[in-house]
């Protein structure tokens, strides 16, 4: 498996975090193939450079599943990709869009939304948002969940039947881990 981590337009060394933050030694890096977009400025948004990033670093094999992590920008880019995989016969088994507000996201793969606030949360979810999602509670400021999940305390809410009951306050770290271990499992 491998997942492919796409960052939005910041500074480098908050993914290097994010990263840090979400693979605390839990999970091991060396069970999932990890690949993080390099892409500069707004390259992040375009989805024919990240399938392009995709096809040399797997050699253009579409054996391996990907589980796409995405962030602000680079949900715009993310999400195309992933479509783009699945239509060249890859496999994507998750897609998982941090605060990608005012992004649509369909597809015939699970999606999960992770969101700062509340607000972004609710708003984001009327254009398709998945089973399994999280919001950050107290909120905090957009770039934290991406630069610091580990610290980053939420909700994690199931969309799945229409409404939005509570399942649990964790951190948005092991709200990621959770989704990764599971699709590790299948």
């Amino acid at each position: 498996m491998s997942i492919i981590v796409c960052p939005g337009i910041h500074d480098r060394t908050f993914t290097q975090s994010f990263i840090s933050g979400l693979f605390d030694g839990s999970i091991g890096q060396n069970q999932a193939n990890i690949l993080v977009f390099p892409g500069k400025d707004f390259l992040n948004l375009s989805a024919l450079h990240i399938l392009e990033f995709l096809r040399d670093r797997l050699n253009n094999s579409f054996q391996s599943p990907l589980i796409f992590i995405s962030f602000s920008a680079g949900v715009v880019g993310a999400i195309g990709a992933a479509h783009l995989w699945q239509h060249l016969g890859g496999r994507v088994k998750a897609f998982i869009a941090i605060d990608g507000w005012g992004v649509p996201l369909q597809g015939n793969f699970p999606i999960h939304r992770m969101s700062h606030d509340y607000f972004t949360h609710w708003s984001s979810s009327l254009l398709g948002s998945g089973q399994n999602n999280f919001y950050a509670d107290p909120a905090v400021d957009h770039m934290s969940i991406w630069r610091s999940p580990e610290t980053v305390q939420g909700w994690w809410v199931d969309s799945s039947i229409g409404i939005f009951p509570p399942k649990g306050h964790l951190s948005a770290a092991a709200f990621l881990r959770m989704l990764l271990e599971r699709y590790e499992a299948n």
